[in-house]
């Protein structure tokens, strides 16, 4: 039983690396790393570069390391360490090291001091607005620091006393020493270290200045000895700088590699305006089941292969585009279909009566599990004289091709027989409450004699059954493209989440959390990480129709 995608897109990035093999590069080995910052949790934009350097060290017998960059500490926490790593474990990935930008502070410093004594940093006094100004332009350049020719010696002394705490937060920086007129902006003097008496989740108050990104971030990866560091676009133009400090200190050669980042429809990834959603009460958390976090979507019931799959269909190209979020629910579904649990749950119930089957008298019946899988058995249902099935599988005066019950027609109960409405029962304001039907009891298992039905429909027992919350999720923005053109709020859906009361068969009182369930001819289902013994709750996943298939 397959789970794994078979269809492939294309991945430059393998292709590179397949030739870095045959050339022997970095002696053929392979060394990948996964570099989230433990600032927040993961969401599925993460996953491109998630699926794809450890993708890459599975594939080509390498090593992928998951390392936080956490070089900055007033937004990092240990609490988001451990939910990344819950994340990837739960998506089946292993790394081969667990490693931290903080454990390299002290190499990170000397090798400062090495680009000092070199000439190649200078510590700095201007404020943040007055470096900005002095930088220039994309169409200008920028211009140079009135301390840029300090000395060597004084560098070195002003630089030890900024480790020491001897100035203010703020006050001073170190900066490399490039070119100010450079076409790059980010060559034109970068900052390396800044002042920032802050307590670190690791270090606690150890260091009171911390190095920045671009400085950090390509010597953590040649101490690794990261021979692919695969990065999304944004960071292209970082990569001379990446390049830059790696030759000056004359390390291990890291090379970075940028591919398109994940955008996706019908979706927000910017922290900051989530964060405003959740702050504003429009969903519970960051593991709201409408959010794109990869918390939000286990408790929604998203298998990991299902994501895998995914981005394993995106593919991994240069080019910038949006990927639609049917694709993502046309590979939730085809790998639910294979793992969900059948169940029969009815959400607006109208009651049945097996004229001719006795009160009291019931019958085991035994219904596979999943029809896909016959490994996954059967489970026992009672049927019995009264039973629910939905208002809308009946209809008083239906179409010619309605081929669910109808006036003097015929349906078949799913694993159950045939029955015939005989009789409708209204209320004083005409409302059905009751259909009495007869049921052909040489049915159950085998087609009626000398006629055709050609309908089936769920249903669930009276007395067997039992009650259940229902969370039917749905796209969190109706906007295909959300925009900083409009409020965020005005571009949210109002269907988002609706909350309705089932009643289901009575196995489905033995559902356990993060089991996968397809409630039948209605959608794929789970039983909410947050449910309650006394009333379970369960949050749909995704809905049957496929809006893939529709659109494609």
């Amino acid at each position: 039983m397959a789970e794994e995608s078979k269809t492939e897109a294309s991945n430059f990035i393998f292709e590179i690396i397949k030739q870095d093999i045959a050339d022997k590069v970095n002696g053929g080995n392979i060394q990948t790393r996964f570099p989230p910052e433990p600032n927040g949790y993961l969401h599925i934009g993460h996953t491109k570069a998630l699926c794809l350097s450890f993708g890459a060290a599975e594939k080509f017998s390498g090593k992928c390391n998951l390392r936080f960059d956490d070089t900055n500490p007033e937004k990092e926490e240990t609490e988001f360490v451990q939910a990344i790593k819950d994340d990837i474990t739960w998506l089946g990935f292993e790394w081969a090291k667990e490693c931290y930008a903080s454990n390299y502070f002290e190499q990170l410093y000397s090798w400062a001091l090495q680009l000092i004594k070199k000439g190649l940093a200078y510590v700095d006094d201007l404020t943040a607005e007055e470096m900005a100004e002095y930088r220039g332009t994309v169409t200008n350049p920028g211009k140079n620091s009135p301390h840029r020719d300090r000395s060597m010696q004084e560098n070195l002394d002003l630089f030890q006393q900024m480790r020491e705490g001897k100035f203010p937060d703020g006050s001073k920086t170190l900066r490399a020493k490039i070119d100010m007129a450079s076409p790059n902006m980010h060559f034109r003097d970068p900052v390396m270290y800044r002042i920032k008496r802050q307590h670190h989740h690791r270090t606690g108050d150890r260091w009171c200045i911390y190095p920045s990104y671009d400085y950090a971030h390509g010597q953590s990866d040649s101490l690794e000895e990261v021979t692919h560091s695969l990065c999304s676009h944004e960071f292209e133009t970082h990569r001379p700088l990446y390049a830059w400090f790696i030759e000056q200190l004359e390390i291990f050669p890291s090379r970075q590699i940028e591919f398109a980042r994940l955008n996706l429809t019908y979706t927000e990834l910017s922290k900051r305006k989530l964060r405003r959603l959740i702050e504003e009460g429009v969903v519970s958390g960051w593991d709201d089941p409408r959010m794109p976090t990869l918390r939000a979507m286990r408790r929604r019931g998203v298998p990991p292969q299902a994501i895998k799959n995914f981005v394993n269909r995106v593919g991994v190209t240069k080019y910038i585009g949006w990927t639609d979020i049917a694709l993502l629910e046309h590979e939730m579904r085809n790998v639910l279909n294979q793992k969900a649990t059948r169940r029969m749950v009815v959400f607006d119930p109208l009651k049945v009566v097996i004229t001719n089957i006795p009160e009291g008298d019931t019958k085991t019946l035994k219904i596979p599990n999943n029809p896909e899988d016959p490994e996954d058995g059967d489970r026992e249902v009672i049927f019995g004289r009264t039973v629910y099935i939905e208002r809308a599988d009946f209809l008083e005066d239906a179409p010619r091709k309605f081929f669910r019950l109808k006036p003097e027609g015929e349906v078949r109960l799913r694993g159950s027989y045939v029955i015939k409405c005989e009789e409708i029962i209204k209320d004083e304001a005409g409302q059905i409450t009751e259909l009495r039907c007869a049921a052909d009891l040489e049915t159950l298992g085998q087609n009626p004699q000398g006629r055709k039905v050609k309908g089936v429909i769920h249903w669930v027992h009276d007395d067997s059954s039992v009650p259940i919350t229902v969370n039917l999720y749905d796209l969190l923005f109706k906007e295909e493209k959300p925009t900083d053109d409009k409020d965020l709020l005005e571009q949210l859906s109002e269907n988002s989440l609706q909350t309705v009361e089932a009643v289901a068969e009575g196995a489905l009182a033995e559902a356990t959390v993060e089991k996968y369930y397809q409630f039948e001819r209605i959608g794929y289902f789970v039983m909410d990480l947050q449910s309650k013994a006394e009333k379970k709750v369960f949050n749909r996943t995704v809905a049957l129709k496929d809006r893939w298939n529709k659109k494609f």
